[in-house]
């Protein structure tokens, strides 16, 4: 809620916020580092910690992956993440991607166009979600009044594919400029979430018309992050040590940005760990968001 002395400008989110590094948990990291170099394109490297990051090009890693001694198998019907959406350059781009994919034989669970984007979605060895697309441009992007417009629908794979006319090789690494472009969170509640990241964070609603789902933005995308309850209305953190979401990064673009938005979490009781680059906090359904700075 404003108050009379707080403009809604000022709770909002810095619009150059952008979503970093997303960290997993897998069973098996050999089995997951082949799975992400051969079929996504990324280069693996291994972190002092133990941990295994995976990037397109010399900034922030795209995702980091740890696994531990017992790991559990992935809960579906628990909140935590839905899918990583890994963002290309262009629509040449995802038909590359496309063609990875199939090099590697491993199978599509589902393409789609959402009409501000192109998306082909898979899951990784363990179940982790994945979505790979590209954006149309922002002028492309339909609205009716102030509101996004989004669907889903049919992807048009050979015209995606037919971008790969006159290409003499596969690519096989993903653009250096490749990100990602935002997460999907499975949460137990839409309006606890919506207060948490909107109310707090400081997000913009972008579509409330996906029944059962959510998505929030800082300037003006379609969504950096998407909340959804299809699979976990009412759920519970997965246990301790499970296959799935160990936290992702919301990254400000400034110390100055950070302490604002820490500031808003701190006078609405919201606890605040220490982490590695910058701070810990969890969202209303045990999503473990790192506030940090570019």
């Amino acid at each position: 809620m404003v108050s009379p002395t707080q403009s809604a400008s000022s709770l909002a989110i810095h619009p150059d916020t952008a979503i970093g590094t997303v960290r997993l948990t897998v069973a098996d990291l050999a089995r997951s580092k082949e799975f992400y170099e051969r079929a996504i394109g990324v280069r693996a490297s291994e972190l002092e910690d133990g941990t295994t990051a995976l990037s397109a090009g010399d900034g922030r890693p795209l995702i980091e992956l740890r696994t531990g001694i017992g790991t559990r198998r992935l809960d579906r019907r628990a909140t935590g993440l839905y899918h990583v959406a890994i963002l290309v350059p262009s629509r040449r781009d995802l038909a590359f991607a496309l063609a990875r994919l199939a090099e590697a034989r491993w199978p599509l669970d589902g393409a789609s166009d959402h009409l501000v984007s192109e998306a082909l979605y898979l899951s990784d060895p363990d179940g982790n979600g994945i979505e790979l697309y590209r954006d149309r441009p922002r002028d492309q992007w339909a609205r009716s009044g102030e509101r996004l417009e989004m669907a889903t629908l049919a992807l048009d794979l050979d015209g995606v594919l037919g971008e790969l006319e006159g290409a003499t090789a596969l690519q096989p690494f993903a653009p250096p400029d490749t990100t990602v472009g935002h997460v999907h969170l499975q949460v137990s509640d839409i309006p606890e979430a919506e207060e948490f990241y909107s109310g707090v964070l400081g997000f913009d609603v972008m579509v409330r018309t996906y029944p059962g789902a959510l998505f929030v933005a800082a300037g003006g995308y379609h969504h950096h992050i998407g909340l959804n309850t299809w699979h976990s209305a009412g759920a519970h953190p997965p246990a301790p040590g499970s296959v799935g979401l160990w936290n992702y990064e919301v990254v400000l673009p400034s110390h100055e940005e950070l302490g604002r938005v820490l500031s808003r979490v701190r006078a609405a009781g919201i606890p605040v760990e220490h982490a590695e680059r910058g701070a810990l906090i969890r969202d209303p359904s045990g999503n473990a968001v790192v506030l940090t700075a570019a």
